[in-house]
């Protein structure tokens, strides 16, 4: 498993940009007391999500107003119509750790 961040980085409702190197980085987020992560990259545009914000469980992109569920990655508000990856993480000994 791979350390993201320490798990008092992330406060509720708040998402977080963190490269994990290789070229991937993730959007890591808390709503309801849970962890997700997701590509940070918008599937329609070239947009950061973590740069958008959390509304009922859905991530905002800041670019063109598009929504994705951050539970499941859908996309669920146009223009987005393609779903972004989900990542499977863990909260852990005050730490986020992404799972392989």
């Amino acid at each position: 498993m791979e350390r993201l961040c320490a798990s008092g980085d992330l406060t509720e409702g708040e998402v977080r940009q963190v490269d994990i190197g290789d070229g991937r980085v993730l959007a890591v987020y808390r709503v309801d007391g849970q962890v997700y992560a997701t590509d940070d990259l918008c599937t329609h545009g070239d947009a950061s999500l973590a740069d958008g914000e959390i509304e009922d469980g859905r991530i905002v992109c800041p670019y063109h107003m598009g929504t994705f569920d951050i539970r499941t990655g859908e996309a669920i508000g146009a223009p987005c119509s393609i779903a972004v990856r989900t990542h499977r993480v863990i909260e852990e000994d005050g730490a986020i750790l992404l799972c392989p």
